[in-house]
């Protein structure tokens, strides 16, 4: 995020899109609701009549995949209407020229066409978007798994940056995390380019900086595979795969495919805290501690960085995940000197400048600290960009992108668009929350939300087993009669082995990140026994 959560409280318009912050990021929600109740005003754009669409000053119900085109029209309205910050476009910013003549294209009645909503309700967005002191733009997953993400995301850096509503207390445009360490991570150089810091492994200076560090003769500077990469070279260039604390089996797009990846390896180690469906399938399962049995930190949505402290030990063999990897590493002839979590956050803020200043008596009795923290009498950095940008000659650049369908569409075989998300109770594969009897009671099976009008013409009944096919798969789940959504769309969450949504999600991947496309498929539904 280049903001704060606590900065909500003072944004006069929050703008969510291909988010459902209540369900899926509950504590950010929250707060959204009490900026609400303050004054602040909501536009929400999603397939889905999300609850906070229920308050909403405007609600665009787009159709899946529209994002770009809709982004693109808001800033056609601003440009149009003079909206825009001439000054700190000029300022702070290069290709504007580029970008005003790509989104001069995107009329309001143009992507209204695409978009499947209002032209005037586009412009309405665009102008209380525009004309706001403090306005922030929150989004989630709803942008970023389509084949365009990457360009998703651009898109709303290009709308932020036409109003100078980035660098500001109170705006900017914030990615809402979907696990509670996945900033941590790549913070930590969990992404095949990118050393700790986001430093990049392509970078001479960066390797041998990196070389020293690490007591080592040679490190490759070749970037490495993402996740689906890796399974599509399973058997081939990949004999063996580590997976830790992840399980595709239920989490990863096109099942079917994956199970036939994993088959192929020589060798599979699974390390997490369950015997998850993708650990059923490994040669060796390492067992590891949860949150609870050890030390260290997570570094959460906001960039904050705070302590977690150990309150029981590790049942049976378990054990942390550091030491696992750190006796795996001298046993492979790489030795280290780590006895302790707090001497790995010591090496970090050594050789990542971001995390430079943060240590474990910093974070003793605080709530954390937010990078960049480049020294130790450095305070963090609440909001990013506040007097220049992190790239080279300190300007911002708009990126202008176009329009493109998913990469698969409904047609007459498979008639629907299948989008899919989380709901309230489960935490993604749910390894851990599908271990709860009470959740469970709540929110125990799969199921299918299918609007009024599409399940009437099925014959199909609220509560009723339906079966649900794409060209990768098939399965049966419980079908939820719902207004929330447009005829032609569905939607189901991922959480489920049985009806596992992601049996049926395409593995078509973005060109740049890699991220396959989770939010728009095409599927058909029938009636059970018609």
């Amino acid at each position: 995020m280049t903001n704060s959560i606590e900065e909500l409280e003072q944004q006069d318009v929050i703008f969510i899109t291909g988010s459902n912050p209540t369900e899926a990021h509950p504590v950010i929600g929250a707060r959204i609701r009490q900026a609400r109740q303050r004054g602040a005003k909501l536009i929400v754009a999603d397939p889905r009549r999300i609850e906070l669409a229920n308050e909403a000053e405007i609600f665009l119900q787009i159709r899946p995949g529209t994002n770009i085109a809709l982004y693109n029209s808001m800033m056609n309205v601003i440009l149009e209407e003079g909206l825009e910050d001439r000054a700190y476009i000029q300022e702070k910013c290069e290709g504007f020229d580029e970008l005003a003549a790509t989104v001069k294209e995107y009329t309001p009645e143009k992507s209204a066409k695409i978009c499947g909503v209002s032209a005037e309700e586009i412009r309405k967005a665009a102008r209380m978007y525009a004309t706001a002191k403090k306005a922030g733009i929150y989004y989630c997953l709803g942008v970023t798994e389509f084949s365009t993400g990457v360009q998703g995301v651009m898109t709303l850096s290009n709308l932020a940056l036409t109003v100078g509503k980035v660098g500001k207390e109170s705006c900017g445009v914030n990615p809402i995390r979907g696990q509670n360490n996945v900033q941590g991570a790549c913070d930590m150089g969990a992404l095949p380019g990118d050393f700790p810091g986001y430093q990049k492994v392509a970078n001479e200076a960066v390797i041998e900086k990196f070389k020293k560090a690490w007591g080592k003769d040679e490190l490759s500077g070749k970037p490495g595979l993402m996740t689906p990469e890796m399974m599509s070279e399973s058997g081939g260039k990949i004999k063996m795969l580590y997976i830790f604390g992840e399980n595709p089996m239920i989490a990863d797009p096109d099942i079917n495919h994956v199970r036939k990846c994993l088959g192929k390896l020589d060798f599979l180690v699974v390390q997490d805290i369950f015997l998850t469906e993708t650990a059923e399938l490994a040669d060796v399962v390492l067992p590891a501690a949860c949150f609870a049995e050890k030390d260290g930190t997570f570094t959460n949505t906001e960039r904050r960085v705070q302590r977690v402290r150990k309150a029981v030990e590790p049942p049976g063999q378990a054990k942390e995940d550091w030491k696992i990897i750190s006796e795996l590493s001298r046993r492979l002839g790489y030795e280290n000197k780590f006895t302790n979590a707090r001497e790995i956050m010591d090496e970090i803020a050594s050789v990542a400048p971001s995390y430079g200043g943060i240590d474990y008596d910093r974070l003793e009795n605080i709530e954390g600290l937010q990078w960049p923290c480049p020294t130790k009498d450095h305070g963090g950095t609440r909001f990013l960009h506040a007097s220049q940008f992190a790239r080279a000659g300190g300007k911002a650049l708009f990126k202008p992108t176009v329009f493109t369908e998913p990469k698969e569409m409904p047609d007459a075989e498979y008639p629907f668009i299948l989008s899919t998300g989380r709901n309230l109770y489960h935490y993604n594969a749910p390894s851990m929350t599908g271990k709860s009897d009470g959740i469970n009671k709540l929110a125990g099976t799969s199921y299918i939300e299918i609007s009024p009008n599409d399940a009437e013409r099925l014959g199909i009944k609220d509560q009723e087993k339906v079966k649900v096919s794409s060209r990768r798969g098939e399965l049966t789940t419980k079908a939820r009669i719902l207004d929330i959504l447009k005829d032609g769309v569905v939607f189901m969450t991922f959480h489920y082995a049985d009806g596992a949504a992601n049996l049926l999600t395409n593995n078509a991947l973005d060109d740049i990140s890699k991220t396959p496309e989770y939010k728009a498929c095409a599927c058909k539904i029938e009636k059970i026994g018609a």
